[in-house]
Formats: C-alpha cells, sequence, structure tokens
C-alpha cells in the first residue's frame, strides 16, 4: 500500500480539510428523523497529529448545532462559523501524537453549496440520501474534508423502523427497539471522507448473482415498483465483476451494494462500497448499463486506489471511462478501441483548453475530461500492447490498494511496463491542452 498525504491544502478547496493531522477512525452514532429531516449526532475521531505540534486544528462541519466538542476527554476552545470547526486544544498537541476529539452536533442537514449546485446529504420525498463528491461530507458529519485522508469508520444510525438504511461496508447489527431501528455499519478499508455513502429509503434488498465461494456478496436494494426493470438493467453486474476481477485484480472491498432511490439523479454517484442510482437510471432496457460499469469500476479507481487530491481526477474518470470500454468489448458490443475513436471525434469538435494534469476546479467534471481520460488510458493501451498493458492496470490496483496517488505516480508507474519512453505520450496527452492524433489500433483483450 502507498499512501502520499499532499503536503498541503487542495489547491482547488483550500477551504476543506487540515493537512497537519490525518485520522485514523471515525466512530459515528447517528438519530435522524425523516418527516421533519432532523439530525443528532456524535463522533469520535481518532487522529495523529504531523510532524509539527499541533496549538490548533480544523474539522469541516456543516450549519449545525454544537452541543460539545471534547479533545482527550478534555474541553478546547472552539469556534465554528463559515463550515469550519476551529479547535484548540487546552494544550498543543506534541508531533506524532495520537488524539481523539469528540463532537456532538445537531440541525437540519442540508447539501453545501457549490458550483455544482447542492452536494452532500439530500433530504429526499420519503428519506435521504448522502452524494458528497467532492466536498459534500460536512453536510452531515465533522471530517477532515480531503480526498487523502482516508480512514476506516463504523457508522451508526437509528430511524424509524419503517426505514431501511445503507451504507458502504459490513453490515454488523440491526436492532429494533420499540418503533426505531439502530443500524450498524463497519467500513474497515480507509475511505476518503467524500466517499463515505448512504441511502435511507424504503427498499426492498435483492441478491446479485451468486456470491459461491470466494465471490464478492452484491445486494440491490430498490423500491419494490422498480424490482422488475432493475432485475433486467443489473442483471449483467456479477459478470462485470467477474470481467473487472480479472482485469484489474480482486475486488478492494468486501461487499458492493446499488442503491435506486425512488427519485431522479443527474449522474450515478459512487461510494466506498456502494453506488447510488436515479429512478431514471432503471428503464428495464440496460439503457443505464455502460454506467452501472462505470460505477462498479471506481470501487478499484478512485476509491481503493485515491487521488491525492482534486487535480487528478482524471485519474479517476479516465480509467472508470475505460472500464466501460472494457465492458462493451467484452460483452460483445463495439471495441475499446471503437469507443476511443468516437470520443476522439466528438473531442475533435470540442474546445481544446483543457490540461488532464490540472483541469481546474470549473472544469474538474467536464465531460471532456472523461472522455480525453479515457482516450488517454487507450493510448497507454496502444504503446504497451495487450499483455503488458492489462499487468500494468493489476499492478496499479495492488500496489497503490488503500493509498493515494497522483498524476506524475501514475505516468511512473506505466513507464515500468514498456522498454519505450513514454514521456511523450504522457506529455501530449496529459500535460499539453491540444488533442493529439487518434492512437492506432488494438483490438480484442489478451491478457
Amino acid at each position: 500500500m502507498t499512501v502520499q498525504q499532499a503536503a498541503g491544502p487542495d489547491p482547488y478547496f483550500p477551504a476543506n480539510g487540515d493537512a497537519r493531522y490525518r485520522v485514523h477512525r471515525y466512530e459515528l452514532a447517528l438519530d435522524y428523523r425523516p418527516g421533519p429531516n432532523r439530525l443528532s449526532g456524535t463522533a469520535r475521531i481518532n487522529a495523529i497529529a504531523g510532524r509539527a505540534p499541533l496549538p490548533e486544528f480544523q474539522l469541516n462541519l456543516g450549519d449545525f448545532k454544537i452541543g460539545r466538542v471534547r479533545v482527550d476527554g478534555r474541553q478546547p476552545h472552539y469556534t465554528h462559523r463559515g463550515g469550519r470547526l476551529r479547535i484548540r486544544p487546552a494544550k498543543p498537541l506534541r508531533a506524532g501524537a495520537a488524539f481523539t476529539v469528540e463532537v456532538h452536533w445537531s440541525g437540519n442537514p442540508k447539501p453545501v453549496a457549490s458550483p455544482w449546485g447542492g452536494l452532500g446529504w439530500e433530504e429526499l420525498t420519503d428519506g435521504a440520501l448522502v452524494a458528497s463528491q467532492p466536498i459534500g461530507a460536512p453536510s452531515w458529519y465533522p471530517c477532515n474534508d480531503r480526498p487523502a485522508d482516508k480512514a476506516s469508520y463504523q457508522i451508526s444510525i437509528t430511524t424509524p423502523s419503517a426505514y431501511a438504511v445503507v451504507a458502504g461496508g459490513r453490515l454488523l447489527t440491526r436492532t429494533t427497539k420499540a418503533s426505531t431501528t439502530t443500524w450498524v455499519y463497519e467500513q474497515s478499508a480507509p475511505t476518503s471522507s467524500y466517499l463515505v455513502g448512504l441511502s435511507i429509503g424504503k427498499y426492498q434488498t435483492v441478491l446479485l448473482g451468486d456470491p459461491g465461494l470466494g465471490g464478492v456478496p452484491q445486494h440491490g436494494h430498490i423500491p419494490s415498483d422498480l424490482l422488475p426493470e432493475f432485475s433486467r438493467d443489473f442483471a449483467r453486474q456479477p459478470a462485470m465483476m467477474e470481467l473487472f476481477q480479472e482485469l484489474f485484480g480482486p475486488y478492494p472491498f468486501d461487499e458492493y451494494a446499488v442503491v435506486v432511490t425512488e427519485e431522479e439523479l443527474d449522474v450515478p454517484v459512487e461510494a466506498q462500497g456502494l453506488s447510488l442510482f436515479g429512478a431514471n437510471h432503471v428503464d428495464g432496457a440496460r439503457g443505464s448499463e455502460r454506467l452501472v460499469a462505470h460505477e462498479l469500476a471506481h470501487q478499484w479507481f478512485g476509491n481503493s486506489v485515491s487521488i491525492a487530491d482534486w487535480r487528478h481526477i482524471w485519474l479517476n474518470e479516465g480509467l472508470a471511462k475505460y472500464a466501460e470500454w472494457l465492458w462493451s468489448e467484452r460483452s460483445g458490443g463495439r471495441t475499446a478501441h471503437q469507443h476511443a475513436a468516437a470520443a476522439h471525434r466528438l473531442l475533435s469538435t470540442l474546445p481544446q483548453d483543457l490540461r488532464l494534469a490540472d483541469p481546474g476546479r470549473k472544469s474538474m467534471f467536464d465531460d471532456r475530461l472523461y472522455e480525453r481520460g479515457g482516450v488517454t488510458i487507450h493510448a497507454v493501451r496502444c504503446a504497451l500492447g495487450d499483455i503488458a498493458f492489462f499487468r500494468m492496470l493489476r499492478s496499479w490496483a495492488s500496489v497503490h490498494r488503500n493509498g493515494t496517488v497522483t498524476t506524475a505516480t501514475f505516468t511512473s508507474h506505466a513507464s515500468r511496463f514498456t522498454s519505450e519512453p513514454l514521456d511523450q505520450l504522457f506529455e501530449a496527452w496529459v500535460h499539453r491542452t491540444r488533442l493529439p492524433p487518434m492512437p492506432s489500433a488494438e483490438t480484442g483483450i489478451a491478457v
């Protein structure tokens, strides 16, 4: 495992996160009432100070009432405004010291405002969901909100018993008392704050495929009236799981769940061990199957292997886009080369002012980043040849499992799988804006 913590604030979101310490574990105990959209919670955060003494530090948290804050059991001085909970312990924390923060908060959770609309906690007609990428996690819990700071999680949520709670990770217990049920989930794998997924609703749970001996448990959580369409639209997800394990290596987590809400979502959203889809992504005709593949691929690329900061988002989206094309190639659709050629033709008609290695905050979710990212991965495949390319991908997912990476990490890694220099390829595709020529054809998957 490699962990490359970013040295300073995220250049795209400097107000989010605190690079002076890292979190080891979050333990969240939440109580949520859907009717009034009322959330109260306690967070116990185990953290480690960095290389310098820590006289104060910050967590990110939305507009909630703070009931209590403790650092190692002692009351600190703190302020909470503008989404920042600034904490000054009674005594400065020593460099490298382990410490524990306890925060009690309550209020009405609401999305975090962003250039892409509200992010994070979203109240639904009958329930709620969390879709936090990239800065929505503070909408519902206090966190060191930077992708490089990955921690394990235990989440306990109490809701009225009519509702099901789905979170990424393994369900440890479900306990009903009177009219409420408490669900406790454990996500032991290191997880970025924005990748902590959650959905509260009235769902029917189904098993997707037979995990068998050594297989990955896969479950769907769906409104009962959408079950017939879901059963067709997600029927091939187990086959995707098999293919991606063949191409990328073992699935990196214990389980995988998909949730379909009764409401529409602009795009599906990946979380660690969990993906969220809207009712509009279920049509009974496999109309969104490429998105099913895309979100599953993010479990390897983006979730297990995470970016050190948001400048490198093309690594998440380019590899997930290419996974869509690999699924098409293997399942009898267009080849990856045909998909890449179509994407290249589209990109040639659009402005060529986006640089993959640092697209800027305004363009980090631009469709061109996804398409050019996919074609860039195809260019690497063409340069390496199939055998070396898929060895490279499996090694990438294995060596950096549970870690954080940068564009430079990827270019260095890929270069180890060929005797030919790749500097010019990455300079043209990743560091410059002008679209290079379409890479030469490589068809078929030979692994």
